[in-house]
């Protein structure tokens, strides 16, 4: 290849549609027939020459059919798991890319992976196959900002001095500990399931097994990856980071575990290696089409900067679980949908109101009906989808009226009001003005005190006259025992413990909004607290 200068832009057409510009590439085999250059713009800069595909290994891969607003970071990181990515070129006009791994050894276990699962980004399909090219050779003032993003990624990647102009702070460059990451979330809002989780960290290389619980009442998470380098550097990037606007704050360590035994693969904890595992305790594995949606999202979270994957703002990571149908969010379109089926409910006990009052106390439910024709089913119409994914985690698997209920996304995406003149016994009701919403306000405090149901009440709006007496003797007579009682300091509030959760939810059931007198209403909802 003697006789061309490096910062003549070429290009190779070869039975790939290879096509560079703003590089020369070394080739062992590269048979030049004829050059030709053209002074309009890096892609219209071509030579044709032949280059046999065998399609023979390399350590330079070529990447086709990208999405055309897909960054250098994002490309980047589909080689990030599988070793040091040591340059990139991209074709933007031609929805192509080159990346180069420091080995071909890296190479190899990135193209078989791939090929046994399709790589995707922002929502897309790519290709990735060997280049003929052995080497690539960039010209760095053509290709500055892919060498810029390419310093940063190396800099935090590399546990070496850092490169000159780019300052790292001192746990970049200390030796990660353990592949396994531990996670706490931080005032969770809204609900993060393992799947936004895995979407989120697999930014920083392949993520092996999660495993998510509650521990003090915190949602945590063990995340292992392939390598402990992808752990630091996920630690690097997303302690401290939000994963909502304002909420739902990451709190990154070290684990000290360094490999972790996933027995189930189900909405509670997941083993990406072994796909046969069963999902435990008789429920089914994620549902199929959510896991196919989120298989195709593997890549809708904005990059802005060399390695900030939850972006800014933080609603594009939002926007991420809301387009898999998993979250929704305020002001980002959801595809969550709104309208739940609770089965398995007591026909002879439930009512419209009864289900108002419980699932009121994870969203404003503004619809619910008891289907005609199967009365131990309703349908339950949520503000939003956020709300129904929170009340569908809370209260799935919950006793009410003695029977654990079921909670499911319905198919429905409203709840049909049965036309006028037509009595459906009371079965269908519109609660779209009731003034008992809890979430009516935004940024009422209300949303900072969601939790699971537990056999410790919150009681509020407590009259001066009312004691603690009237108030044991109250929810005694709701059908269970009243183990402890506390008031607060100002008397105005008080915790109340029931000897089981299935009390506490029948208490609540028939207590919250109880007229206490003075104009009182008695507010009722879960606690955290145990007294």
């Amino acid at each position: 290849m003697d006789g061309i200068v490096t910062d003549v832009a070429v290009g190779v057409k070869r039975g790939s549609d290879e096509l560079l510009s703003g590089s020369v590439l070394n080739s062992p085999n590269t048979n030049m027939s004829s050059i030709v250059v053209t002074a309009n713009g890096n892609d219209n800069k071509k030579f044709k020459g032949e280059d046999k595909m065998d399609g023979a290994p390399s350590r330079v891969l070529h990447i086709r059919k990208l999405p055309g607003e897909v960054t250098e970071t994002e490309v980047i990181a589909l080689g990030l798991p599988f070793g040091k990515v040591t340059n990139i070129l991209m074709l933007k006009g031609k929805n192509q890319a080159f990346l180069e791994l420091a080995t071909e050894e890296a190479a190899i276990t990135m193209v078989n992976y791939y090929s046994a699962v399709t790589p995707h980004l922002r929502n897309q399909p790519i290709y990735i196959q060997y280049s003929n090219h052995k080497e690539l050779k960039t010209d760095n003032t053509l290709n500055q900002r892919a060498q810029a993003v390419l310093q940063a990624v190396t800099a935090v990647q590399t546990t070496n001095t850092p490169i000159s102009g780019t300052t790292v702070s001192e746990s970049a460059v200390t030796p990660a500990q353990s592949p396994v990451l531990r996670i706490i979330i931080d005032n969770m809002y809204y609900p993060v399931t393992l799947d936004v989780l895995h979407q989120i960290f697999s930014k920083f290389g392949a993520v092996l097994k999660i495993i998510t619980f509650t521990k003090n009442n915190q949602f945590q998470a063990l995340l292992q990856y392939g390598d402990p380098v992808n752990a630091q550097q996920a630690k690097l990037a997303l302690d401290g980071q939000n994963i909502y606007n304002a909420c739902c704050t990451l709190r990154i360590d070290f684990s000290k575990l360094v490999n972790l035994n996933v027995k189930y693969n189900n909405d509670k904890s997941r083993d990406y290696t072994r796909p046969d595992l069963p999902s435990g305790d008789g429920q089914p594995a994620l549902d199929p089409a959510i896991a196919a949606a989120f298989a195709k999202e593997t890549s809708l979270l904005a990059v802005p900067g060399a390695l900030s994957p939850l972006g800014i703002p933080n609603a594009a990571a939002a926007a991420a679980a809301a387009a898999a149908g998993r979250v929704g969010m305020p002001g980002v379109s959801s595809g969550g949908n709104t309208v739940l089926l609770v089965s398995n409910l007591n026909e002879e006990m439930v009512t419209p109101q009864s289900l108002f009052t419980l699932f009121g106390v994870y969203g404003d439910v503004q619809r619910v009906k008891i289907l005609y024709n199967k009365k131990d089913s309703a349908l339950i119409q949520m503000a939003d989808g956020n709300q129904s994914q929170l009340a569908m985690s809370h209260l799935n698997g919950q006793k009410m009226y003695g029977k654990i209920i079921r909670v499911t996304l319905s198919k429905h995406q409203t709840v049909q009001l049965p036309r006028e003149g037509l009595d459906d016994q009371g079965l269908t009701k519109d609660f779209g003005n009731s003034p008992l919403h809890r979430f009516k306000k935004p940024g009422s405090k209300n949303f900072q005190n969601i939790f699971p149901p537990s056999a410790t009440l919150h009681l509020s709006n407590i009259p001066p006259s009312v004691s603690e007496d009237d108030l044991r003797m109250l929810f005694a007579n709701t059908g269970g025992t009243v183990k402890a009682f506390k008031f607060f300091q100002d008397h105005k509030m008080a915790l109340l413990q029931m000897s089981t959760v299935e009390e506490a939810i029948q208490a609540l059931i028939d207590l919250h909004n109880y007229n206490l007198g003075e104009n009182h209403h008695l507010r009722v909802s879960f606690s955290k607290s145990t007294i």
